[in-house]
């Protein structure tokens, strides 16, 4: 039995964990869910985006699944998602992207992972203001961050079986913050000669993305530039609504959705449940619940498979409860 700490979210978020959770229970994978606050409804509730009592069960589970939370753009708090990653210093955010059966794209044979620094560059908060006119915002690179994430992708080839890491920068031009990243990668990858290496700028990563996405395997990268790829990277199987992914620490995982709530379908049962049911499958496989994890994967596929049903968002009429069950019923059968 393990014990998850489990955050609804806003929106959507309620919805697409009740229907992960009926699909992880039907999967035969016994957890324990502790059900906490945070976001809108916790400062409602207790007046703090993330409560004590939030907090402190991660803390004790070491493992988190969460929904999306709103965070406002331009104005009001903090993102909770960089708090929690900055707090419980979960400095790897990783990223899969693969085709899924009877999802139309214009890309074929992608399977790649972005590998994303998770705690520094911009998202550490650092913005100043000169004057009226004028705002200063700094992009943190440390050299501890840079060899963390690195070392993280070039063992994450290793266990997986990954032929290549690509590092991602825009050296040519920061050179100062990219190149201490860039220098880092030089240095790890001396330790891991059976990994192939490439070195690629950013804007012209994304060019290759658009024309030939296959050529890639793993991508390491500072923040910033991980969060817009990662985004990319969706797009090229599908959408937000497929993205799985999960935040590493050496002693902690926070596993999430990364698409927004989406308030404007919150409630109609038409939302996509895959990004967070990816999520949570990544979770299995980190708690070392392969067949389980297994036998999910293989029941969505069936699912999405031959123009099988599908969520409103990829073209399909299906709604939440109809595709939740549908899985189920591949698991079963």
């Amino acid at each position: 039995m393990y014990n998850i700490t489990l955050i609804e979210g806003d929106g959507i978020g309620p919805e697409i964990v009740s229907s992960t959770v009926k699909i992880l229970e039907a999967s035969g994978v016994k957890i324990n869910w502790e059900r906490c606050l945070a976001g809108v409804k916790a400062r409602e509730k207790t007046g703090k985006l993330l409560p004590d009592e939030t907090l402190n069960s991660i803390k004790k589970n070491k493992v988190a699944l969460k929904a999306p939370l709103l965070t406002p753009v331009g104005e009001g708090f903090k993102s909770i998602n960089v708090t929690l990653r900055q707090y419980f210093n979960l400095y790897a955010n990783v990223r899969p992207s693969k085709n899924l059966p009877s999802i139309n794209t214009p890309f074929k044979n992608v399977d790649l992972v972005v590998i994303r620094e998770n705690t520094e560059d911009i998202y550490a908060g650092l913005e100043k203001e000169i004057d009226k006119d004028t705002i200063h915002g700094i992009k943190l690179i440390t050299r501890r961050a840079s060899e963390n994430i690195c070392n993280y992708a070039f063992n994450y080839a290793l266990k997986n079986k990954r032929q290549e890491v690509a590092v991602v920068t825009k050296a040519n031009i920061s050179k100062l913050a990219d190149g201490m990243f860039l220098n880092c990668f030089r240095e790890v990858q001396k330790k891991y000669p059976e990994i192939k290496t490439r070195e690629i700028l950013v804007d012209n990563l994304c060019m290759q993305l658009v024309t030939n996405p296959s050529q890639f395997d793993v991508l390491v990268m500072p923040n910033l530039y991980g969060d817009i790829v990662s985004d990319l990277c969706a797009g090229l199987i599908g959408g937000l609504g497929v993205a799985k992914s999960a935040n590493m620490g050496d002693d902690c995982a926070i596993f999430e959705a990364v698409h927004g709530c989406a308030p404007d379908i919150a409630g109609k049962n038409i939302a996509n449940p895959m990004g967070l049911l990816g999520s949570a499958v990544m979770m299995l496989k980190y708690l070392g619940e392969e067949d389980c994890a297994q036998k999910i994967e293989n029941a969505l596929e069936k699912t999405l498979d031959h123009g099988g049903i599908l969520p409103y968002d990829l073209g399909g009429k299906a709604t939440l409860d109809e595709f939740t069950d549908k899985i189920i019923e591949n698991m079963t059968v």
